[in-house]
């Protein structure tokens, strides 16, 4: 596993409530630093301009297609042909895995907002896993089997913390149940990190199921 010029990392701030994520891309590593091109934000598409001593969860991804994650902190930046943004990087024993899980589906109401077209659908998830969502269709919608989808995804945590999932997607097919018309979906770019919150809520509401069965014996 190696930290190659060219990843592209992916940072969440630590210690804070914001839910913001930036890519950049690895520009030069010396000693136990990381050179990085000025991020963008991955909301507003912008250029993000980080202070210094900023922390940060830096996550990328190797060729061989595995994830990895690690704690950092700007440290400055440097100036030059390409304005670069300086990291510190831990030692490779501490970069941390990210396990794939398995895509466990938990029926709960999720609110979804799917844009296609330019026309924008608020809608309500019946179920949920890591690899995508059936939701409801209670009016006429542009969209059809096949179509591919912009998602966002809202996650209410008992603890009271909201994280917002935006991925793309695919409209996987559209059918009628129990008078019902649902559109089953399956997310296509979702990272890692968006992935393990998902699995984390999935996991949260199975608990909180299983203990409202449990109370009703």
């Amino acid at each position: 596993m190696e930290l190659k010029i060219g990843t592209q990392l992916t940072l969440e701030p630590t210690y804070t409530e914001r839910n913001e994520k930036f890519r950049c891309r690895v520009v030069e590593t010396k000693d136990n630093i990381i050179y990085i091109d000025y991020p963008i934000n991955v909301e507003t598409k912008k250029t993000a301009f980080l202070i210094d001593g900023a922390q940060f969860r830096a996550i990328f991804n190797t060729e061989s297609k595995e994830s990895y994650t690690f704690n950092t902190e700007v440290l400055g930046r440097k100036a030059g042909n390409v304005h670069m943004i300086m990291l510190a990087c831990p030692p490779k024993e501490d970069f941390l895995k990210i396990q794939r899980r398995e895509y466990v589906r938990v029926e709960t109401p999720v609110d979804i907002a799917l844009l296609f077209d330019g026309h924008k659908y608020q809608l309500v998830a019946e179920d949920i896993s890591a690899g995508g969502v059936a939701v409801h269709i209670k009016t006429p919608v542009e969209f059809k089997d096949g179509d591919e989808v912009q998602v966002l995804v809202v996650l209410p945590f008992t603890n009271g913390e909201i994280r917002y999932v935006e991925t793309e997607a695919v409209i996987v097919r559209i059918f009628e149940r129990d008078g019902v018309q649902i559109a089953s979906i399956r997310f296509t770019d979702t990272d890692e990190v968006d992935q393990q919150h998902i699995v984390r809520f999935c996991f949260e509401r199975q608990v909180l199921i299983r203990k409202k069965e449990l109370n009703e014996l």
